[in-house]
């Protein structure tokens, strides 16, 4: 093994560090940095460095974990050849051959390190092949800061050296592990004729795929999208991990196709590690949205990272041109919030059931929108169809609140008024702030209701046949060919695209120029006409009126069925206003086992709306509105008595006493330890 200093390294616990000859010492086996220990190109005669005068000459200090310049630290690829030098120097007793060599000698048989140490070295390089692959596509093809490409070095390797997988005796105890998880007694099953070479515990599994589920279990594939996602957060990038799941699906981030690009940098499969590069870098599924943002945190709690909260201001301008809201006149009320409350909903979580950092950030918005345009159940909605309000036809309770519910839901929502809307839109808070849109809230309403069935994000299921089969081709099927060339085969697949095209060129509309159309257009014509001879005069004026009202009231039918389908219960617009400058609030309540939900149509077409540009459930969302509303009214509720209650600060310097008793302007500097 290479001489070096034998100082243990701050991140794996290695001894052993190398001169880089930069001025810095650098571990043998992670290839960190070592801190506080620099080259004073001192003479050896004068000083010798060893373990018992290091201590004197540099000061050691506790290791940060902090993004480091790639100027400050080795190279990945450096860091690998350490430890593929470590190991051929283990091999190596310095003597030499011993015996003659002849040049027909066939090849050196594999020895019980030479498989678990190539599975575990080449698993670990994929992974970071995988992972530079999506840091580059991010940052070429979703303009996210290139300073991600600095942050992975010292990320990756610190998490790597985290989970201990280069530990001297890892082998071996995953080893014992497998053979002791059997109960009872268990006969050795004969090892295949085709692996007879290879390792086998006393069971008869082949060791190579034990070893290769250890260390694709302690760094499962779905790592990799984790640790992209973090890197974007700790370059606080409007990115969310909806964006990182779904541009992983659509093959835009190197996941599903990875392990081509990974094959061509490593090479084929090796004797030690035979395992294909499809089977060990190819993911069967997705990981889900949800378990993205607590895998991450997860990483940055392993590696002891301090996170910070997510970016607000990026995260919500984006949902607020997402849905064609004002963004200059809701951003600045909704950052006065967000500055004010801090809720930690929006630092990640290791826990993956709590509610996601997104929803969050959707609550102070919509707490924001119904404050600035008195969102409260006024009917805004129902006027803006023209119908200021609208009574139940039938008697069904499922379909509407009757009076007598209505009138106990509100005035349990009228005894839970708060003033949150008196504090956060005041006078002098309005003046500050930029002047209010055009829009009022009744045209906000209207169209979030006409823009809900294009908040879809259609990217993967809407696409047409051409470029379903090349996704399928080029991301579902990659890697999948004939290992021949088959011309005929080849001009099949031509002939057929050839006739797609034909057929979809003869489809298409005709133009409505066309003498078809003009015939049809005759024939509508006398239709109308003789329809127009058949109807009868209306008896009264308001006929039309009643077929607009019709028109109306099936809207409201409408909007109710969609409630219910999200067990929330529809409530007329208020009548009887007390208070109409006060926030409402709303409960859920739980029958039968079952939480019911009841609110205003237009509280629920904003829910509804920000639900589905979250990619959330209603329930949820207005779950995590709820849990924000009770922490500003805790704040509300406590902030007057924590101020009476802050420690007065009492001046105990004799100097400042002294000033402040004599009122003079000058310092008597003799009492001064100067």
């Amino acid at each position: 093994m290479t001489d070096g200093l034998g100082l243990e390294c701050q991140v794996c616990g290695f001894v052993g560090l190398d001169d880089g000859a930069d001025g810095f010492f650098y571990c043998q086996r992670c290839g960190s940095q070592a801190d506080g220990i620099r080259d004073t190109a001192v003479d050896d005669d004068e000083m010798l460095l060893t373990k018992e005068n290091v201590g004197g000459i540099v000061q050691r200090r506790v290791a940060v974990v902090k993004p480091e310049p790639l100027s400050q630290s080795q190279p990945p690829s450096q860091f690998w050849e350490t430890l593929r030098t470590q190991e051929n120097d283990d091999d190596d007793d310095g003597v030499g051959p011993t015996e003659p060599i002849d040049f027909g000698r066939g090849p050196r048989t594999l020895s019980y390190e030479d498989y678990y140490s190539e599975i575990r070295m080449r698993y670990v390089m994929g992974l970071q092949i995988m992972i530079e692959l999506q840091v580059k596509a991010l940052v070429e093809n979703f303009n996210v800061c290139p300073i991600i490409v600095d942050m992975l070095e010292p990320i990756w390797l610190r998490f790597v050296a985290s989970t201990k997988l280069f530990t001297d005796d890892w082998a071996d105890e995953v080893i014992n592990e497998s053979e002791s998880q059997v109960q009872g007694e268990t006969e050795a099953v004969a090892p295949n004729a085709k692996h007879k070479s290879e390792p086998h515990n006393i069971l008869g599994k082949r060791s190579v795929m034990i070893w290769y589920r250890s260390v694709s279990k302690t760094i499962p594939l779905p790592y990799s999208l984790a640790i992209s996602f973090l890197l974007c957060h700790l370059a606080r990038e409007p990115i969310l991990s909806t964006d990182i799941a779904k541009w992983a699906l659509e093959g835009k981030l190197p996941y599903f196709t990875a392990f081509l690009e990974i094959e061509k940098q490593i090479g084929s499969p090796t004797n030690a590690c035979p395992l294909s590069s499809s089977r060990m870098f190819r993911p069967l599924h997705c990981i889900s949205i949800q378990k993205l943002e607590s895998l991450a945190a997860s990483i940055a709690h392993s590696i002891g990272l301090e996170l910070p909260p997510v970016n607000f201001y990026g995260i919500a301008a984006r949902y607020l041109k997402q849905l064609s809201l004002p963004v200059e006149t809701i951003l600045p009320h909704a950052s006065r919030i967000y500055e004010w409350s801090m809720p930690p909903e929006l630092w990640l979580s290791g826990n993956e059931f709590r509610l996601p950092t997104r929803a969050c950030v959707l609550s102070i918005l919509i707490f924001s929108i119904r404050i600035f345009y008195k969102i409260h159940g006024f009917g805004k909605w129902e006027k803006g169809l023209g119908l200021s309000s609208w009574k139940r036809k039938d008697g069904k309770e499922s379909k509407i609140l009757d009076k007598k519910a209505e009138s106990e839901l509100e005035s349990e929502s009228e005894c839970k008024m708060s003033s949150l809307s008196n504090n956060l839109v005041s006078e002098s808070y309005d003046k500050r702030l930029p002047k209010q849109s055009n829009l009022d809230a009744t045209e906000i309403l209207l169209l979030l209701e006409s823009k809900y069935s294009q908040l879809i994000d259609t990217s993967v299921d809407g696409r047409d046949l051409e470029t379903y089969l090349e996704y399928c081709k080029n991301v579902v099927f990659a890697g999948v060919e004939l290992s021949f060339e088959d011309h005929e085969e080849d001009q099949i697949i031509e002939d057929l695209w050839n006739y797609y095209h034909k057929e979809e060129e003869d489809h298409k509309p005709s133009s409505p120029s066309s003498n078809c159309g003009s015939h049809k257009r005759s024939l509508d014509f006398s239709k109308t006409n003789t329809n127009m001879n058949k109807v009868k005069k209306p008896k009264d004026e308001n006929a039309s009126e009643t077929s607009n009202e019709t028109q109306k009231e099936k809207a409201i039918r409408r909007m109710i069925s969609n409630m219910e389908e999200k067990r929330f219960c529809y409530i007329p617009p208020r009548t009887n206003i007390k208070r109409p400058d006060d926030y409402l609030h709303y409960t859920r309540k739980k029958d039968d086992g079952n939480h019911t939900y009841a609110s205003h149509a237009d509280y629920y077409i904003l829910l509804r709306s920000c639900a589905r540009v979250g990619r959330l459930d209603v329930r949820i969302m207005h779950g995590a509105v709820l849990s924000f509303e009770r922490r500003l009214a805790w704040l509300e509720k406590n902030i007057d008595q924590c101020v009476k209650e802050m420690p007065s600060f009492q001046v105990s310097c004799e100097l400042c006493q002294q000033d402040d008793m004599n009122g003079d302007e000058s310092m008597d500097f003799s009492k001064l330890n100067l």
